[in-house]
């Protein structure tokens, strides 16, 4: 009868250390690393943006260990399917295509999105002015989405990247006419640097759900309720008592969280 208890004892122990070492195991989160200010990294290395440091504040919230895993955006939910990350938080944008493979937590920031092209250009109607136009979009992004069924059959030529900055290089190269994106990433991230002198904002802003959905989420594995639960109500968190406005005035001088 000793023997049992013992042999029970030691049981529990070994299953609370399990349990213990389960919960310990950090919070592996996707990113691709070439979106400023969303994210980006310094000089040496290092990754940073408003996507890094609101998940960083998220898992101080939660009280968890996370890690950063850099993916190519188009990967990030293969990567997710397949177990090599726990969440996508990179600027990912909920929209019901998306939901028949990953699931969202509420959203964290909206902005929405714009063409960019030489300054001085006037487009008043880019469906009909881009016409023969070469267009450059992030690949797999709600924007290549807009792009493939809006702009291609209006007879303007798609030209996807594996990231934003590749874009913006083909931009300032010549290979494009113009650029689709988020207006925050090609405001802060080319228009106010270096290389986007010369270039400038056009055509009507565009907002439509179907196509650009209700913000930025955090992507989860289908059914993993009690994750997206957990982010959610972090999100909720940090708005009330103040982290998500220190990160939000460190990149922005407007309201990035939206209407």
């Amino acid at each position: 009868m000793k023997k049992l208890a013992i042999f029970g004892a030691l049981a529990l122990s070994v299953l609370s250390l399990s349990v213990v070492a389960q919960e310990a195991k950090p919070i592996r989160l996707g990113i691709e690393a070439g979106y400023p200010p969303f994210s980006m990294k310094t000089p040496d290395g290092k990754l940073t943006g408003f996507d890094v440091d609101i998940g960083d504040a998220l898992c101080a919230q939660m009280k968890v260990k996370c890690t950063w895993v850099e993916q190519e955006f188009d990967g990030l939910i293969p990567a997710l399917k397949v177990k090599k990350i726990d969440a996508i938080l990179s600027s990912m944008t909920i929209t019901d295509d998306r939901k028949k493979n990953v699931d969202f937590t509420i959203k964290y920031y909206h902005t929405p999105a714009r063409f960019v092209m030489k300054e001085g250009t006037d487009v008043k109607d880019p469906l009909t002015e881009l016409k023969g136009k070469k267009v450059g979009v992030l690949r797999a992004s709600t924007h290549d989405r807009f792009a493939t069924e809006v702009l291609v059959p209006a007879g303007i030529n798609l030209v996807r990247y594996s990231s934003q900055q590749e874009a913006n290089l083909d931009m300032v190269a010549g290979r494009l006419d113009a650029m689709l994106a988020d207006s925050v990433n090609l405001d802060e991230g080319f228009l106010k640097t270096d290389a986007g002198k010369g270039f400038a904002f056009v055509g009507p802003t565009y907002e439509d759900a179907k196509y650009f959905g209700g913000g930025a989420g955090i992507a989860v594995r289908k059914g993993d309720k009690a994750l997206a639960d957990q982010f959610s109500a972090a999100i909720t968190e940090i708005r009330a008592n103040g982290e998500y406005k220190k990160v939000q005035d460190k990149y922005f001088a407007f309201d990035v969280y939206g209407h």
